[in-house]
């Protein structure tokens, strides 16, 4: 009996819930994390996103039983090894997309409508999407940009379009690190097996797939060096005189935001480190967790956009 609630938490992979942070862009980026009542809203769309994503990742795991089955490491998955039965599942998912939807509902009436969007987003793409070449990659990258629309619509504050383009990337980008992974995985242990796993991985090759990740990873640098620099420019006030020349003013007032393009960078060659050396793209939120380094990265990225925006910026 202690192993089926293991099993059924395994089944909803908390660990994924790492991507629902990106429901904190509009937030954090227009300034208003202090807001406490718009900061409520956030914390419950973030919980709503974690209840649907689960729920969906659940469906998914229900559709694909049969090629986990023979895939090298999602064998080992609850349904595809049989630790959780089928009708448990499909009851444990029932209850979470209900219970999400309902908290949905006292968000926003548009972050409503949007949940229901990224579900049957979800549901298209397990269904059949995720068998068509490139569709299936969109699908993936689509799910990332609704959750930071999700923030927006819970809050009703509007971030850059620059970083809007950012999002898109980046999104594209993790999404086509998934692919590149998982073809060089499954090609390597199935003995060429590859439609057997997953159809369209068959249609993909490593040139194409390769080609893909620089074009976005350009693109997040390109769109989110221009969000930095286009974005209004934040300053300390400091008293001129003989302990603040003239010039120590001026120079403080600058666009500061600029400097977190540093560890933008780090953490897209790192991430491509680790798609083309330790072929660990396919899932995004174990090599976040696993590469302390990168994780490093990403949270002091974090910790620099909120001091220089929040305690820098006046």
């Amino acid at each position: 009996m202690i192993k089926l609630p293991y099993n059924i938490l395994r089944l909803i992979r908390p660990r994924q819930w790492i991507k629902n942070f990106a429901i904190f862009a509009a937030i954090v980026f227009s300034g208003e994390l202090f807001n406490f009542p718009l900061l409520e809203k956030v914390i419950l769309s973030f919980i709503v996103f974690c209840g649907l994503s689960s729920a969906t990742y659940i469906i998914n795991d229900i559709f694909d039983i049969e090629s986990d089955r023979m895939h090298p490491f999602k064998k080992f998955r609850p349904l595809a090894h049989r630790d959780v039965p089928i009708p448990v599942a499909q009851v444990f998912a029932g209850v979470l997309m209900i219970s999400s939807l309902t908290l949905a509902f006292y968000v926003t009436p548009a972050f409503f409508i949007l949940a229901i969007v990224y579900i049957f987003l979800q549901f298209l793409y397990s269904t059949f999407l995720k068998t068509i070449t490139v569709l299936d990659i969109l699908t993936i990258a689509a799910g990332y940009i609704l959750r930071v629309y999700a923030g927006e619509f819970a809050t009703g504050l509007h971030i850059s379009v620059w970083l809007l383009l950012t999002t898109i990337s980046f999104s594209l980008f993790i999404a086509i690190g998934k692919r590149r992974s998982e073809l060089t995985l499954v090609s390597r242990r199935t003995g060429g097996n590859i439609a057997a796993t997953r159809k369209t991985l068959s249609h993909y090759s490593e040139r194409l797939l390769d080609v893909y990740a620089s074009v976005f990873a350009t693109g997040t640098f390109v769109s989110y060096s221009l969000f930095t620099f286009l974005e209004e420019p934040t300053h300390i006030n400091l008293p001129e005189g003989f302990i603040f020349p003239e010039f120590l003013p001026t120079f403080f007032q600058r666009k500061w935001l600029m400097v977190t393009i540093i560890p933008v960078v780090y953490i897209l060659m790192r991430y491509l480190q680790d798609i083309y050396e330790k072929h660990e793209g396919e899932s995004p939120e174990k090599v976040l967790l696993s590469d302390k380094p990168l994780l490093a990265t990403v949270i002091g990225w974090g910790i620099l956009v909120i001091l220089i925006i929040y305690f820098i910026g006046v």
